[in-house]
């Protein structure tokens, strides 16, 4: 029963954590399409060159801390010591405002050396406006990892809705006013960095109301308890028991800083890109401008891959807290179960995700960028979504059960090998050669967790439900959706409707999409790879499944 009910309120966060990632990675993935059109690609290769540097050292500074908080405060919570778990998110508050304070203060005195690092002197600005963002980011993941740690998980998508929403907005009226008065490149950059700040501080206000409304609700609660003396005997029994401060955040430490290592190398594999791709490119004779052209034709994909990477990261932190609270309990079979089925979900929209984006590439490469330059490198891209889905969560997995160093490794050996396949295939593949070394490195980090994670577990996966059921899915949707893309341009020109090629590509890409959609929600049932337990679990699920049953789909 306990299980049951953890399993139902584990979905419920999912459903809400990803709706809020969708929602806020569409905002932060579509800013990127008005930001090149209105102030030019000069700001754009500006904002892009100094944004991976951002996102590197965020990540750095903040990707653990979440994690090791609701790590530990699931634990206490299952002990059923409340207070701990609120000692546990000041002494990180304050760890992490001392450590967002000096990176913010490193980042902005040291500009000027790291735009000779990256040889463009136009980044000084830049650089110095997005290092205002670690005065508030940092903070504000820790109190995520607190709810997260609770399973609330409302707080957090709030947060993440907001920070987005601010951010793009502050970014887009800053590049009109700096735009309208004639400012220079660097400048027009520097504002739109200046929302990653502004989006920071919207989110930590916030999660700041939220933390205070939870203080009322405890403070109300605790009053009842000093009124029952075995109830606060029994919390000196707990206080009794609890760690001194020092030994706290040692603790935090121990767990964040493994995660966090683990966690960089997603935007540490960017940065593999910008240190060898260009250079690479320049070796076959291109000028300064070709390359960056190249460059920015392949980072087209990128925004669309990281749309998956996101939702999987977001979702990845629902399983930690309950794989810490089950081996608590001592409760394997529940470990067992969850993470069997939180593979099977992420294989899954992984293997969707890759294949909607190969087979669509062309409509939605002409739909958000005008032209279909380099579609053929978006197909290969896409093949790095199913391997970041399946890595991102059984990396968590692995968190959750304490297997924090693996992860770490193992993502830090696909960094490696993505450099060195790099090396080896842009001479000769020029940035198809880029997405490729990509799709490997990716894969690779998914094999090895997945291998890592079903010898610790004992898991064991069949070759039906691992892959027959699945690439079966997947490919009636694929075909569903290409058939979709083609019929309807053959449709729009038999007509006679004069749409213009960007809007055409819109409408078939809407259309395909949709398609693809119905037809994996059909496969998925039909195939019973989602059981009518399974789809019961989630949210509203008694009444999908009564519409699925009107339907005649179960």
């Amino acid at each position: 029963m306990k299980s049951m009910e953890t399993s139902t309120k584990m979905l419920q966060g999912a459903f809400i954590l990803s709706v809020a990632a969708l929602l806020s990675k569409l905002i932060g993935t579509l800013q990127k399409i008005p930001l090149q059109n209105i102030a030019g690609d000069s700001v754009f290769g500006i904002y892009n060159t100094v944004y991976p540097f951002y996102m590197m050292f965020i990540t750095l500074a903040t990707a653990g801390f979440p994690i090791a908080v609701s790590k530990l405060v699931a634990e206490a919570n299952a002990r059923g010591d409340q207070a701990e778990g609120e000692r546990v998110l000041k002494v990180t508050s304050v760890l992490l405002a001392v450590l967002g304070g000096l990176l913010s203060l490193l980042m902005y005195q040291f500009a000027p050396q790291i735009s000779r690092f990256i040889d463009n002197e136009e980044v000084v600005l830049s650089i110095r406006t997005a290092s205002l963002a670690f005065l508030f980011v940092p903070v504000m993941t820790g109190l995520r990892g607190y709810f997260q740690g609770l399973q609330d998980m409302m707080p957090t998508a709030v947060s993440q809705i907001t920070e987005q929403t601010v951010r793009v907005t502050v970014m887009l009226v800053l590049l009109f006013i700096l735009i309208e008065r004639g400012a220079s490149a660097e400048t027009i950059a520097a504002g739109a960095m200046l929302g990653s700040a502004a989006g920071g501080a919207a989110a930590l206000l916030f999660m700041w109301f939220f933390w205070v409304r939870r203080g009322k609700r405890r403070a109300n609660h605790s009053e009842q308890l000093r009124s029952d003396e075995n109830v606060l005997f029994g919390e000196k029994s707990l206080k009794s028991d609890r760690k001194s401060t020092s030994t706290l955040l040692i603790s935090v430490l121990r767990y964040a800083i493994p995660v966090a290592l683990g966690s960089v190398v997603v935007p540490l594999m960017n940065m593999v890109d910008t240190f060898t791709v260009p250079r690479l490119l320049k070796q076959e004779g291109m000028a300064d401008i070709e390359t960056m052209r190249f460059f920015g034709i392949y980072n087209r994909g990128i925004p669309l891959v990281q749309l998956v990477t996101m939702l999987a990261t977001t979702l990845s932190v629902l399983f930690i807290p309950a794989i810490a609270e089950a081996k608590v309990r001592n409760d394997h079979n529940t470990i067992r179960r969850q993470s069997s089925l939180a593979l099977k979900w992420f294989w899954l929209i992984g293997l969707a995700a890759a294949a909607g984006m190969a087979v669509l590439a062309g409509p939605i490469n002409q739909m958000l960028y005008i032209t279909t330059e380099g579609t053929s490198t978006m197909r290969i891209l896409a093949l790095t979504a199913a391997g970041s889905a399946v890595s991102v969560i059984a990396a968590a997995l692995l968190q959750g059960y304490g297997a924090v160093k693996a992860p770490a490794f193992i993502m830090l050996t696909a960094a490696g090998v993505k450099t060195m396949l790099n090396e080896l295939l842009v001479p000769y593949l020029g940035i198809n050669g880029a997405a490729w070394s990509s799709a490997a490195a990716y894969a690779l980090a998914a094999l090895l967790n997945v291998l890592l994670l079903a010898r610790i577990l004992r898991l064991r996966v069949s070759f039906n439900a691992g892959l027959f059921k699945p690439f079966l899915i997947i490919a009636v949707m694929s075909l569903t959706a290409a058939g979709v893309a083609w019929g309807t341009e053959v449709m729009i020109g038999a007509l006679g409707i004069s749409l213009g090629n960007r809007m055409t590509a819109l409408v078939q890409s809407l259309l395909s999409i949709t398609a693809g959609v119905i037809i994996f929600m059909i496969g998925t049932i039909r195939t019973k790879w989602i059981t009518a337990e399974e789809i019961a679990m989630l949210p509203k699920g008694e009444k999908l499944m009564k519409l699925f049953h009107k339907l005649r789909l179960v």
